[in-house]
Formats: C-alpha cells, structure tokens, sequence
C-alpha cells in the first residue's frame, strides 16, 4: 500500500498548528520538532471531493474551498480541482497534496462522483479508475470490494449525511472513488502484492499524513523522551500511530508528554532509551508491524522489512499449531490474515509475537534497567495480543 500512515500533525494555516504549537511533549511536540509540513491522506481528499459532489447534487453549486472534519476535530479547507455536474450526478476532484512526506500519491487528483439512489439503499461505495479492488483475504474489507478503507467510508458516509442534512437529501448516494494515473501509481505500492488489483487504496485513519524523514524524526523521538524524563515519567509508550496511542491511554492513562510517537522506528525507540533509562516502556503497535520487531528488524517500514509468514509459522507451531495450519501461516496472504487463522483454531499467535517482540526490545536495551511489555493491536484497536511486564 502507499506510504500513508495513521498519525497526528497540522497544517499550518488551516486551523490546527496551533494545537500542534502549544503541546509540551507527546506527538503533538514531536511533529512540531521535526519542522516538517504534514499533508493530506487519500481518505481526507476522497471525503471533500463526496462532500463537494453531493453538495452541488443538491443544490446546484459547489461549494470551493469545500470545508469537511476529520476525525481527531480539525476542519481544513481544500480547493476543488475539477468539477462536474449533470442531472443524474455530480463529481469533484481534489489534488491530494501529502505535505513533506515522501508520498508516491502526492500531487495526485482524488475524484469523487455521486450519485442519487433509491430511498433507504444508503452509501454505497464504487471503485472508479485507479482505485483497486480486493482479491484476496486478510484484509480490512471483504473480497470483491472496492479498496476504500472503513476510516476513509465512514467519513464519507457522515459527510454525506451532513450534507443531506443541510440541504434536504436523503443521503441515499452510490460514491464513485478514483484516481487519475492510479492504476500505475499503485505499481511503485505492495497493492499487486497483497491482491488488491487496479489501483490504489483510499487510505488514512485521522486524514493528515505525517511526515517521516528519518532523521528529522529519530532526533523527535529523542526529544520525546527527553520531555518524559523531565517531566518525571517513569513509564513511556512507544506507539506506531495514533491507533496505538489510543491503546495504551486507554491501558495505562498515560499523560500525552510520556507518548512518543515512535512510528516505525522502534529502534531510535530502544537505542535511546537504553542510554537514557526510564523504569518502564510499553511498546504498542498493530501484529503486523510488531511481527517485524518480534522477527529482529528495528526499521518497521514495508519499504525496509516484510512480514515474514514463515517465522510466524514457527511461532504458530511453538504455540501448538499443527502442520496444516502452520502451513496456512505461512502461505497467508497478510499478518492480519495468519492471525485470524490461528485465532480461529486456538492458538495464541498475538501474544507469542508480542512476547517475541518484547524480548527483542530486551535484546537491544542490553541489560538498561527498563522493564518492557508489548501490545499487539488490529486495525480497529482491538488488542489481540500482549506480553507480561520484562
């Protein structure tokens, strides 16, 4: 899939650098410390181009800049980029601009074209021209459906209902999503690879993308922990987006300065702590990710590592799988689709990846006196695996 990542940040001049200013330590201060421009996810784009669409549907004008919410409360403007309407539907297109993340989707025109249905049939989401389609399990969404991811729906579907709202619809709508030069964008994405066919993925879970040069965000982290340790923290969480974050504040109430956002780059995580010691780290991330910890790698990115199927087969098997299953592991199309198999026959696979995954970070802190546990998330937050304290 593309480079877009769950993860907090602003744009300056659309309402919400300030929030991303005033923050002591946490995200918020990490973001703000790298100097880097956030942009916007495929998902935010896709969500202003319905709301757009729909808004001239009923009303006859387009609304340019078309203001929508993101999940996490901020309200940024975008430009429309193109326009059209008939009398059976609508589109509107969005220039996706990611910031200063090294995206391949920036500079990419997100069109989104709707169009009236029937009473009580609701939102119905299509896969236009360089948008993919789901072929193979062990994915979020079901085989055969349009690659538009649940955050990315559900905000369109609110939008919808917004609008229709506002301006006497029904909100019964089928969206047509799709993206100019998708189809061969989605070549330089895992896309092909994980069986979602014809183009990208309409992606984002807080609408912003944030922006990682390596350096930029190692030296964050670095002065995320330097915040927690003199605020006084004595447990920290490293998180791999804002999903996890969610997590371990739900978990441990963990103020937002002890909250580093360590993204894929658990091994900036653990190389400074072990040199400036805190009592206790929690290390939360989606399975998939963590399986690349548990597996020995420190650089989480899908550019720089793999899931690796046949190590989780041996894991699965040293939790009591059989040859068949462990065979099915390793032949999984996804993480997520090896973890549901063994969750399906029994077998504990989160919390032997998350034991794994702890004991590396142990590996790497080289006897600091940090005790570490680690959490294993889904997409949806849920956790699905976790190790004892280390």
């Amino acid at each position: 899939m593309n480079s877009e990542e769950q993860g907090a940040g602003a744009d300056a001049g659309v309402g919400v650098g300030a929030d991303v200013g005033e923050a002591k330590g946490g995200r918020g201060a990490q973001l703000k410390h790298t100097g880097l421009r956030p942009g916007w996810t495929t998902g935010a784009c896709a969500t202003a181009a319905t709301t757009a669409a729909y808004s001239a549907l009923l009303t006859g004008e387009f609304p340019d800049p078309v203001t929508i919410t993101l999940p996490r409360g901020q309200t940024p403007s975008f430009a429309l980029a193109a326009e059209e309407l008939t009398d059976t539907y609508a589109m509107a297109g969005i220039v996706k601009d990611a910031g200063d993340d090294p995206d391949v989707t920036h500079g990419a025109l997100v069109r989104a074209t709707v169009r009236r249905l029937p009473v009580g049939a609701g939102v119905v989401f299509r896969a236009g021209p360089g948008v993919g389609t789901i072929t193979r399990p062990g994915l979020p969404l079901a085989v055969g459906e349009p690659a538009v991811n649940p955050v990315p729906r559900r905000m369109m579907s609110e939008h919808v209902a917004g609008v229709a709202a506002r301006h006497g619809g029904t909100g019964d709508v089928e969206i047509t999503v799709s993206v100019d030069h998708g189809e061969e964008i989605a070549r330089s994405t895992w896309n092909p690879r994980l069986g979602i066919l014809g183009g990208l993925s309409i992606l984002g879970t807080t609408g912003i993308v944030v922006p990682y040069s390596c350096s930029a965000w190692i030296d964050s982290i670095r002065r995320g922990v330097d915040v927690a340790r003199a605020a006084g923290r004595t447990h920290v969480a490293g998180c791999t987006g804002s999903t996890s974050e969610r997590t371990v504040v739900a978990e441990y109430r963990l103020p937002e300065d002890a909250l580093l956002d360590m993204g894929d780059f658990a091994g900036a995580v653990l190389k400074y702590i072990r040199r400036h010691p805190v009592e206790r780290l929690t290390v939360c991330g989606g399975f998939a990710k963590l399986s690349k910890l548990a597996a020995g790698h420190l650089d989480l990115h899908s550019g720089r590592s793999q899931v690796d199927k046949g190590f989780l087969a041996e894991l699965a098997r040293r939790g009591g799988a059989d040859d068949s299953l462990a065979a099915e592991v390793a032949g999984a199309n996804t993480g997520l689709a090896a973890l549901q198999l063994c969750m399906a026959a029994g077998v504990p696979l989160g919390d032997l990846v998350a034991t794994t995954a702890r004991d590396e970070a142990l590996a790497v802190l080289r006897g600091a006196p940090v005790a570490v546990d680690v959490i294993c998330i889904d997409r949806a937050g849920t956790v699905v695996g976790r190790s004892t304290v280390a």
